[in-house]
């Protein structure tokens, strides 16, 4: 019995002692007060984003055929450095890929002019504009024309019909086949806008092609074929013509005296974040402006000496 009540004793007392260290839960101070004790809790790692964090996501970039080069090879390049990150980029148009950015169908639209130019002023002011290049862009014709060069009012009266054949402006005697883009082209709103000072309608018998590639191959293959194209697609398969007797060349450009070229615009919906933010700031890197911007064609916002508002006036 008395067994019993010392083992009872004991049980009573190592509750009572553990009741004791529950309620202390902190130090007592010299004034009497009570701290909490420390613990060694800090701030959640993942509410912190360290310095080295990799990025991942899906991309998708529609619009301008004649910047899609340019994103196609630095997409390919970031996602070789970010490996969960996917990058997908579509032609279609500059207007194909404002719309589809404004919609939030696609997270960058891809243009060769301002939105404002496409969209309506509220869903353009929705957008923010990253311009990561200037694209020059230059009219070509197939290499049996005999033509290198042509004026601003040739090229009007070629693109209105007035001209119909090559032998008319010191060329062979060809029929002259129009190669145009699509209305909602930006490379055909800066050609008209810059080459040509205003909007002109397809002729009977012209050629429409929303792809930049498609129009450089049919004016190769096709005889008394004219169109235009940006720096970056001209090869020796056709002939860059120059403009008021200035060759298209990048020195020309910069210095503002050859007047065929636009900002090219990669737009967002507001301003970006994540993967898309790291991709924008990856465009402007020194990297990619100083190697993949001018080895294919394009030119670097940097390098020029002259710039445009959104009016296409020269304000520098």
């Amino acid at each position: 019995m008395k067994s019993k009540k010392t083992l009872f004793g004991a049980l009573t007392l190592s509750a009572m002692l553990a009741l004791t260290a529950c309620g202390n839960n902190g130090s007592t101070t010299a004034s009497g007060s009570t701290e909490p004790a420390a613990t060694g809790t800090t701030t959640p790692a993942a509410t912190e984003q360290p310095a080295d964090a990799k990025v991942s996501g899906e991309i998708l970039a529609v619009g301008s055929t004649a910047l899609q080069p340019l994103v196609d090879q630095v997409g390919q390049k970031f996602m070789g450095d970010n490996g969960d990150v996917t990058v997908q980029v579509q032609g279609g148009g500059s207007g194909t890929g404002l719309t589809q950015v404004s919609e939030g169908a696609a997270n960058i639209g891809n243009s060769d002019v301002f939105a404002e130019e496409k969209l309506d002023a509220d869903k353009a002011k929705e957008l923010v504009d990253h311009q990561v290049a200037v694209v020059a862009m230059a009219s070509v014709v197939n290499k049996d024309t005999g033509v290198t060069n042509l004026t601003k009012q040739q090229l009007v009266d070629i693109f209105k019909g007035k001209i119909t054949n090559w032998k008319d402006v010191g060329g062979a005697d060809q029929k002259i086949t129009i190669v145009n883009r699509p209305s909602s082209s930006g490379t055909r709103a800066t050609f008209e806008k810059f080459a040509l000072g205003e909007k002109v309608e397809n002729v009977a018998g012209s050629i429409e092609q929303d792809s930049s590639g498609t129009v450089k191959q049919i004016v190769a293959d096709t005889k008394g074929a004219i169109g235009y194209l940006a720096f970056s697609y001209l090869d020796d398969t056709v002939t860059a013509l120059s403009y008021d007797g200035v060759e298209p060349t990048e020195a020309n450009v910069q210095d503002g005296k050859y007047p065929i070229w636009a900002y090219e615009h990669m737009y967002t919906k507001g301003e970006p974040d994540g993967a898309t933010k790291a991709f924008l700031d990856y465009f402007m890197s020194e990297e990619v402006q100083q190697a993949d911007v001018t080895e294919l064609g394009y030119i670097p916002v940097s390098s020029m000496k002259v710039k445009r508002d959104a009016e296409g006036k020269v304000i520098q």
